[in-house]
């Protein structure tokens, strides 16, 4: 079996919220794949609750990124809208 990868996966969650929201992307990401491997018993599954709690920190923090890419294409459009 592979080793897990749990700590790397809420790591990088966390980061997702407090450096770069790319991270939280790739937390999900990662999670979602050992996730799967842990179901299939091709990963320990010893790491399964840090490798949910990092997808999840992922999640929200890809739901974080969403929302102000949204608030920037608002701003955008009413500063463009505004030009005389």
């Amino acid at each position: 079996m592979k080793p897990h990868r749990g700590v790397i996966i809420l790591v990088f969650g966390i980061l997702g919220f407090v450096v770069c929201p790319f991270f939280g992307i790739a937390a999900w990401v990662m999670g979602d794949t050992d996730l799967a491997e842990i179901r299939s018993g091709r990963m320990d599954p010893a790491g399964r609750d840090l490798t949910k709690a990092g997808r999840i920190c992922g999640m929200v923090a890809t739901g974080f990124l969403i929302f102000q890419m949204l608030i920037m294409v608002i701003v955008f459009s009413a500063m463009l809208a505004a030009r005389p």
